[in-house]
């Protein structure tokens, strides 16, 4: 029986299918490489960012601390507390994201450390207006905080009407084995004026930049409206200070008919 003379071509096609195999042997290889390794990194990165939002908590805690211990003081012995509530937040990393985004900020964490300085939120609400002033500056004076910068939208009310007065202030966090230092906002505004900025805020988020005339003349009145009740109250409130001071025994510093 004759051998059969190997064919070539068919040869050289059984080593192409073989080498082709093994290049894509080699490049799974490769990308399971990189993902494990594009993984493993992004687990550290969401490690890090876990921890660098942890650090505006733990600043949030530390102002609420002191905004509690001032109610508190106030309700034991003043019998009178200029703050009614206290709301804070932390800022989602889809919103540090957005808003690094917008004001182009580096998205590295030292970079959105400085930048950005709303992470950390609280938002104070009082009676009067003079006890939005008389909160910021009991702050103020307190030796461990820094304002660092002040936004009064009362004084001068931001073109929709929205009144309040913005701190940014930096706090240490203290550590087992280091200080580190965050930024906090804080807010702080009247009842009224609280009342008016959560309706404008949910107007604004149902209909955007593209808000109905009707309404926007409603919101602008609303505004007018909840300027004048701050206005009010603290003309009652100067009415009720002296019948406070009588009833306290203590009538000597009030000016009697």
């Amino acid at each position: 029986m004759a051998l059969q003379t190997p064919d070539p071509v068919a040869q050289a096609h059984d080593r192409l299918i073989a080498r082709s195999l093994e290049a894509k042997d080699a490049t799974q290889a490769i990308w399971a490489s990189d993902i494990e390794d594009l993984t493993e990194e992004l687990n550290q990165i969401k490690v890090e960012f876990a921890r660098f939002r942890l650090f505006y908590q733990w600043g949030i805690e530390q102002v609420s601390t002191k905004l509690n211990i001032l109610r508190q003081e106030f309700e034991d012995i003043h019998d009178y507390s200029p703050i009614e509530h206290i709301r804070s937040r932390l800022k989602s990393p889809e919103s540090i994201l957005t808003k690094a985004v917008k004001v182009g900020c580096d998205l590295t964490l030292p970079a959105l450390r400085e930048r950005i300085r709303d992470i950390a939120g609280i938002r104070i609400t009082c009676s009067f207006t003079s006890d939005v002033y008389w909160i910021a500056s009991m702050l103020s004076r307190q030796p461990d905080v820094t304002v660092v910068a002040t936004k009064d939208y009362i004084a001068n009310p931001k073109p929709n009407g929205y009144r309040s007065l913005h701190l940014i202030v930096k706090v240490p966090v203290y550590l087992s084995d280091s200080t580190e230092s965050v930024f906090v906002e804080i807010q702080i505004r009247t009842i009224a004026m609280d009342f008016w900025a959560s309706v404008e805020h949910k107007l604004s988020y149902k209909y955007g930049q593209r808000l109905p005339p009707v309404l926007k003349a409603e919101l602008d009145d609303a505004a007018r409206i909840a300027e004048e009740l701050d206005e009010r109250m603290g003309r009652l409130r100067d009415e009720i200070r002296p019948m406070e001071a009588i009833g306290s025994g203590d009538a000597r510093h009030v000016d009697t008919p």
